[in-house]
């Protein structure tokens, strides 16, 4: 399958609608959504294109096409206005490869969870993209849609196969990842 990954949209409507384009682009089979969809918490400014309502329209349009995980700025209201649910951690079989979806706030990097070797774990919350392997199991972040930090561009990512594509809003690569190509 082909999925497209993405992190902290934050209530921008306007980042959103244009990460579907890249989504019917390039085909994708389902949309993995790593948390924090409508709120932009107490530490961010508002995002360019902040408009939730509109958000919650096109995030329910897509409603059978997305996989999403509840995110640390996710309340039990946002749950009410969208139309698939906001699991606390998710995990799908692909491609030989166990994926597991969390948002990452309560991730300990100092004492990494016991995922089986060869899986991939995504997740989001820094709003810094990032990959990395330890211990035979790969870690992807897409960073943020919306709202990133470290003078990171608006990101996004496409999972096909054994390959991850780093991509900025405008459609240009920022890395790939060969997940066969990567000693684990």
């Amino acid at each position: 399958m082909k999925f497209l990954i993405l992190s902290d949209i934050h209530g921008s409507s306007y980042y959103f609608h244009k990460v579907l384009e890249f989504y019917k682009l390039f085909k994708c089979d389902k949309m993995l959504i790593l948390g924090d969809l409508l709120y932009h918490g107490p530490r961010n400014n508002l995002p360019y294109g902040h408009d939730v309502k509109q958000l919650v329209e096109l995030l329910n349009s897509f409603k059978d096409n997305i996989i999403c995980v509840k995110g640390n700025c996710d309340a039990e209201v946002d749950e009410m206005v969208l139309d698939f649910p906001l699991y606390k951690e998710f995990k799908l079989h692909d491609n030989n490869r166990d994926i597991y979806l969390l948002h990452g706030h309560k991730l300990n990097f100092e004492e990494l969870l016991p995922f089986k070797k060869n899986s991939l774990v995504l997740f989001g919350h820094t709003h810094i993209h990032d990959f990395f392997i330890s211990k035979g199991v790969y870690y992807f972040n897409p960073g943020s849609l919306s709202l990133p930090k470290n003078k990171q561009k608006n990101s996004f990512a496409i999972l096909d196969d054994d390959v991850i594509f780093l991509y900025d809003i405008e459609g240009n690569i920022i890395e790939k990842y060969n997940l066969l190509e990567v000693n684990i």
